[in-house]
């Protein structure tokens, strides 16, 4: 077994405990150890990327207990995508929290790294059971995350997030053990044999047991209906939280992949494609709902958050179309937007701090210290989310376009994208000349505030740097998300490996120690 693949899980929960009990409260430790997590995990990552490009699938038997009795993680090219870019969005927010940000309450950096262990869990699993406990951990480091550095704001936020996420939970819980009861197993790979093998009678009941796990995977995802609690979430927590929750909703997003392509699929006999009636739609209103709240929005958290909706509803949008070449181009429009949002966290917490008492309020006020470097960077990202040529933006719209070209549905996606893309851009526009152009003299003076800290800039730049590689490398980055999209939707190789160890015969030194035992 390949021990690399549970790293991911058991580093951050190692460093996030020796936090607790190592450092006594001394920040400038903490910080150290944090980083060196962070630094640690994006390693990991990186070495399973490029142990999962050829396309094998590995998997780790925590206990060594066969598949689909024991718990297992499982290594394939889309779980290794995902670790490797929650990696990359930690580091860059770990840079930023440790100038400052973190200081502003307890517990910061082991509450972290025990959301990357929830994170990294999530997308490893391969049972259905812990991805609700992994789910689970990062959730609760998440409450924790959101309210560190209190105030009224935050504890609002916090109350209405708790209480909508753990209507979820619940609903996740009913989801599993209704599947539980009529397969008998929890088994991500099992199911995909299971389900099309349930008995007439109890389709329905298998039925109601995946739907409600949708409605669960849409909370996450923040899918129209249930999209309502992000904007107030991520727009109270502080940036670096929130740069890293950008990667969360996509928990949510490749919960509704692995789950409604690989067990209820195209072979799941009277449940497939059991999703894909309701994906499309929803991720249409979900698109066209995060445009005009961002297009509306007072303040550039708000314009922030709004938009973390609308790059969902452009995701479920190539998932829903269902064939190998729009996943393919989810997949690369989630890895840039990803990068993309989360730089804008992290830079509109910059603009705020050098706008005196306005902060981030779309008001006119004294100019920013910096107006050449952050109107530059934040130039360069409201290209990149609007979809204007020549970044990656661009490029993932045009590629979720062309996929959907030959299907019936392609006059509303065509609509709805490109139709939200110009109220993003009249909306970044109108943000932009807020900050930067219509200044008031009798604003607060810029020469009165202190220029923006190296590493924060630092980590802005980084995840830019990121969107403008995967411009610059683009043809190899789509070859290998299609190469992704081709394993998800045809996941053989991924059922048999998981469950060859079921099937696997003794051998004479097994029977030995057996025997010794």
């Amino acid at each position: 077994m390949n021990h690399w693949i549970v790293a991911p899980v058991v580093v951050p929960a190692l460093f996030g405990v020796a936090i607790v009990l190592g450092t006594r409260g001394r920040l400038r430790s903490q910080r150290q150890l944090g980083l060196l997590a962070t630094t640690a995990l994006l390693a990991i990552a990186i070495l399973l990327m490029v142990e999962a490009r050829s396309g094998a699938v590995q998997v780790y038997a925590l206990g060594a207990w066969p598949a689909p009795f024991g718990i297992v993680l499982v290594l394939d090219r889309l779980s290794a995508m995902m670790v490797l870019m929650t990696a990359l969005v930690a580091f860059c927010s770990q840079l930023y929290a440790v100038s400052g940000p973190d200081a502003r309450g307890a517990n910061y950096h082991a509450l972290f790294q025990f959301q990357l262990m929830g994170l990294c869990g999530a997308f490893l699993t391969g049972d259905v059971f812990n991805l609700f406990v992994f789910f689970e951990v990062l959730l609760i480091a998440s409450y924790g995350l959101l309210l560190h550095g209190g105030g009224r704001d935050r504890v609002r936020a916090g109350l209405h997030y708790v209480v909508f996420n753990l209507v979820g939970s619940a609903l996740f819980l009913i989801g599993v053990a209704t599947i539980y009861g009529v397969t008998g197993t929890l088994n991500m790979a099992d199911l995909a044999v299971k389900v099309a093998q349930v008995p007439e009678a109890e389709v329905s009941l298998l039925m109601s047991g995946a739907l409600v796990l949708l409605v669960v995977f849409a909370i996450k995802a923040a899918l129209l209906p249930v999209c309502f609690w992000l904007p107030l979430t991520y727009g109270s927590a502080s940036a670096p939280v929130a740069a890293l929750f950008a990667i969360m909703t996509k928990v949510g997003v490749y919960a509704i992949v692995r789950v409604y392509t690989m067990i209820f699929g195209g072979e799941a006999g009277p449940v497939a494609n059991l999703a894909q009636p309701w994906l499309l739609p929803l991720a249409l209103l979900t698109l066209v709902v995060g445009a005009i709240g961002a297009l509306a929005g007072r303040r550039l958290r708000g314009l922030a958050s709004y938009l973390v909706i609308a790059s969902v509803g452009t995701m479920l949008i190539a998932v829903a179309l269902g064939g190998e070449e729009s996943l393919g181009a989810a997949f690369y429009y989630m890895a840039q937007s990803t990068f993309v949002l989360a730089a804008l966290f992290l830079l509109v917490d910059l603009i705020a701090s050098q706008r005196g008492a306005t902060g981030d309020r779309l008001e006119p006020t004294g100019a920013v210290r910096q107006p050449v470097l952050l109107g530059g960077l934040f130039l360069l990202t409201a290209v990149a989310i609007a979809g204007l040529p020549p970044l990656s933006g661009f490029i993932g719209k045009v590629l979720v376009l062309r996929s959907a070209l030959a299907t019936p549905s392609a006059p509303w996606v065509y609509a709805a994208i490109l139709g939200t893309s110009l109220l993003v851009l009249v909306a970044v526009s109108r943000a932009g000349s807020m900050v930067f152009w219509k200044v008031d003299e009798e604003g607060e003076k810029a020469a009165a505030i202190s220029p923006a800290h190296g590493a924060r800039v630092a980590a802005v730049v980084l995840l830019l740097a990121l969107a403008v590689a995967m411009t610059a490398f683009a043809g190899p980055v789509v070859t290998f998300t299609n190469a992704i999209a081709a394993q998800v939707l045809h996941p053989a190789d991924y059922v048999a490996t998981v469950l060859a160890a079921k099937a696997a015969p003794a051998t004479p030194a097994d029977t030995h120690d057996a025997g010794g035992r």
